[in-house]
């Protein structure tokens, strides 16, 4: 990681910490090392965070909104808006790292809206405080602001969450009838993973949570009325609950005996001891791996026992961990490069940022997101996405093929705009593009079908018809290929 990272480094570094670059964002960062590349990234607390104050401006990718823009209580506006972000923000690795908090913690819109009505599903899921009348902070924008914060404190914040008390059933968590589902979950997917508990863990983790319910408060006249945590004492389980890893730094593996004042207590001595449960630290750096690294092997022990470690000694801090990751050896080797299947928002955010957005509307990219697989806000389950080759049904792939038509159609006048210098001959038109968008590498057999396919309708005069025609037609059969769905 010399000084003045390659052009190269510096989109494989947005295209993982980020979602592909802007021409502007690799203007920011050409000159600076990987190394303080990285740094800029992971201290994105030193860069204004004004991009909501952008939407509706021109110059920017636009939105199709009917009535007044309300993102804390229409999830179509709420999906809008987060699209934006992920195209226009200054904090990239902030909005990759939220969508990936966002998978961790799997949570879904349709439950929460069933259960409080359609309004009020997107407030809990989506509502920013500063803009909710009663305060009312969103899981999403819980996680965004965690998002490189101590996982100690995104697990005990997702435990008080609403909509997840709502998606994993706490606020029916009572003494009589202990909920299982956040018990379970908390061990098997959000901290420790997969034979690192038992079955009755199971139950003592419930018994725990027994008790942290949802309380009305505020006044319906003037719309502060919500829903929040409530730790309700007379509803928790008061006796010792044993469990089969420790839980506190003397071994001990019991939780006392509390009275019900003091109940709350047993809830958050857990969320401390699988935080701290050195397992977790090896889960998460199997996740990290996956989504950061390397999804075509599995992840290096190497990798995995520096980044628990890491994970460890800084007292659960996720930028020391991540800084960990993104200077890694493994995150920079060429055979990691291109490694990773794009999800389809990744694929979508990386496309308008390399082909252009005036225009274009990023409602227009919910629907066809959706037909490939993934709807943000609307994780299947609690496993969160199917990732990986599992993105990739016929159907989901044509979606992807049909999105890169419209896109270059949309922006083909765009396109000739930026082209027309590189337009005298096919071969620097096709030079052009393949620079601009930078798929994976394509072997000669498919750079020749684009020559061929460039050269089909006569010979190559450099005309504005022929290079805005040629263009958009190029630029589709780019971003459709089966190389530019990796990153």
């Amino acid at each position: 990681m010399a000084r003045g990272a390659s052009t190269r480094q510096l989109e494989h570094l947005l295209r993982r910490a980020g979602f592909g670059a802007r021409p502007d964002e690799l203007d920011l960062y050409s000159g600076l090392s990987a190394r303080d590349a990285v740094e800029t990234l992971l201290n994105y607390e030193e860069i204004a965070d004004a991009v909501d104050s952008f939407i509706g401006q021109p110059g920017y990718v636009g939105m199709t909104i009917s009535g007044q823009f309300s993102p804390t209580s229409n999830i179509t506006h709420a999906r809008q808006r987060w699209l934006f972000r992920m195209v226009h923000s200054e904090r990239p690795l902030q909005e990759k790292m939220t969508l990936f908090w966002h998978n961790h913690f799997a949570t879904g819109y349709s439950k929460v809206a069933g259960t409080f009505g359609a309004a009020e599903g997107a407030r809990y899921l989506a509502a920013k405080a500063s803009e909710d009348p009663g305060r009312v902070r969103g899981q999403i924008e819980m996680l965004r602001d965690n998002a490189l914060g101590n996982f100690r404190d995104i697990l005990l914040n997702i435990a008080k969450d609403t909509a997840m008390l709502v998606w994993l059933d706490g606020r029916t968590n009572t003494k009589a009838k202990p909920q299982e589902n956040f018990g379970r979950e908390i061990m098997e997917l959000f901290t420790m993973g997969v034979g690192h508990y038992t079955e009755p863990d199971v139950y003592a983790a419930a018994r725990v949570f027994s008790g942290w319910n949802l309380q009305l408060l505020g006044n319906a006249a003037d719309a502060s009325m919500r829903y929040e945590f409530l730790y309700n004492g007379a509803q928790h389980e008061t006796s010792a609950k044993t469990f089969s890893f420790p839980i506190y730094s003397n071994g001990s593996n019991t939780i006392p005996a509390r009275s019900a004042t003091d109940g709350m207590q047993d809830g958050i001595d857990l969320v401390n001891a699988l935080a701290g449960n050195p397992n977790t630290g090896r889960y998460l750096a199997g996740k990290l791996w996956r989504f950061f690294v390397n999804e075509f092997v599995s992840p290096d022990p190497a990798f995995v026992d520096r980044v628990a470690s890491v994970y460890l000694s800084s007292g659960f801090d996720m930028k020391a961990v991540m800084r960990e990751v993104l200077v890694s050896s493994q995150f920079w080797d060429q055979g990691a490069y291109f490694a990773r299947y794009s999800w389809p928002v990744e694929f979508v955010v990386r496309a308008l940022k390399e082909i252009g957005w005036r225009g274009f509307s990023v409602n227009d990219a919910i629907g066809p997101m959706s037909n490939m697989g993934q709807l943000l806000y609307e994780p299947p389950d609690v496993s969160g996405w199917r990732t990986g080759q599992e993105w990739f049904s016929t159907g989901a792939m044509l979606s992807r093929m049909n999105f890169a038509a419209q896109l270059a159609n949309n922006q083909k006048f765009n396109l000739l705009s930026t082209a027309r210098p590189y337009g005298k001959t096919a071969d620097s038109l096709l030079a052009y593009f393949l620079d601009e968008l930078a798929p994976a590498p394509y072997d000669t057999t498919i750079r020749n079908e684009f020559s061929t396919y460039l050269h089909a309708t006569g010979a190559w005069t450099g005309s504005d018809a022929q290079v805005q025609a040629k263009a958009a037609g190029l630029v589709h059969l780019i971003a459709g290929s089966p190389e530019y769905q990796l990153q």
